[in-house]
């Protein structure tokens, strides 16, 4: 049987995407009757680079499904560098159940489950973080009860988060609005990805360089740090590039009064996001922050195939495909 993988945002779609959002509101509405699901598993944290929410979420969230988990850090494997990623997966693979990697290089992650015999999942790599990416559109349901039509307006780098949402908003028919410097918004790969989405979820994909146009009628503003890990040799070059991008009460006025804030943290307070608007009444973010423990414990119940619908009436594991 050909191993399922959440590689790519795009490794789910709209109709598995929904599944997992409707068990991620079981599972949060009621965590201990979950909490055997991942009894007798054993998953790995594979770690290049250091982490706070999804290192946790994802460790607390294997163990109250039932499972025990694995931490290797940036000391313990290093790919490409002490052993082949090849030999690491080949050897790794009977060890374990599951693998969680945080990469700098989302090749290392597509070559890492080339090789290794179990669900893959992609914490982070510098083209996708896609956890991230469906936590956040479970939050904007919860928030305004429904994303499909929804104006997201995504101001900043156009980086991996941006490109996982791209993909997910895409495939669910949201209005995705980005406002970036035309030398950094996102890969026009993902940005083609996304379009050829448009015609069957009727989603609407923008993209511009003017963030106080973008945020006109704007549900939700989102925004990540402008300078990413691995990058802080171009952190002036990119400050200076983004200081009219920061998301502020001037900035916020020109959005719906009922306009809700998020950011994926960690935030730089003072810079992409001043600290009024983060700490303010429109602000989501630790909500958002919160979600990523269920929503990541719903992808790996998926993916390890439990049963869910024989325990839970939310409707089989659809087939791969569209709708």
């Amino acid at each position: 049987m050909k191993v399922k993988h959440f590689i790519s945002s795009y490794d789910f779609d709209a109709a598995e995407m929904k599944t997992i959002f409707e068990l991620t509101r079981k599972i949060k509405k009621n965590p201990s009757a979950y909490h055997n699901f991942l009894k007798g598993k054993v998953a790995a944290l594979i770690f290049e680079k250091p982490s706070t929410r999804t290192r946790v979420s994802f460790q607390a969230g294997f163990i109250s499904l039932g499972g025990q988990m694995i931490y290797l850090g940036p000391g313990d494997v290093r790919f490409g560098i002490r052993e082949e990623i090849r030999d690491i997966a080949r050897s790794l693979s009977p060890y374990l159940d599951a693998a969680i990697l945080r990469t700098f290089s989302h090749r290392a992650v597509v070559e890492f489950a080339q090789y290794f015999q179990k669900p893959v999942v992609n914490g982070l790599s510098d083209l996708e973080h896609p956890c991230q990416a469906l936590s956040d559109i479970f939050t904007i349901e919860e928030a305004l009860g429904t994303s499909r039509g929804k104006k997201i307006v995504y101001i900043g780098d156009g980086n991996n988060v941006c490109h996982s949402l791209l993909l997910v908003a895409a495939r669910l028919g949201l209005h995705f609005c980005i406002a970036a410097p035309k030398k950094f918004q996102p890969d026009a790969s993902f940005v083609a990805a996304a379009r050829k989405e448009v015609p069957y979820s009727k989603a609407k994909i923008e993209i511009m360089t003017d963030p106080i146009k973008a945020v006109r009628g704007a549900d939700i503003v989102y925004t990540d740090v402008w300078v990413s890990m691995g990058e802080e040799d171009e952190a002036e070059s990119k400050k200076k590039a983004f200081r009219e991008f920061q998301i502020n009460s001037e900035l916020l006025a020109k959005a719906k009064s009922s306009v809700r804030v998020m950011h994926c943290l960690p935030a730089h307070r003072g810079e992409e996001i001043t600290n009024e608007v983060l700490e303010g009444k429109k602000s989501i973010v630790f909500q958002q922050a919160e979600n990523r423990l269920h929503v990541q414990k719903a992808i790996l119940v998926y993916l390890f195939n439990v049963n869910v619908s024989s325990r839970h009436p939310i409707g089989g594991c659809p087939a791969n495909g569209r709708e």
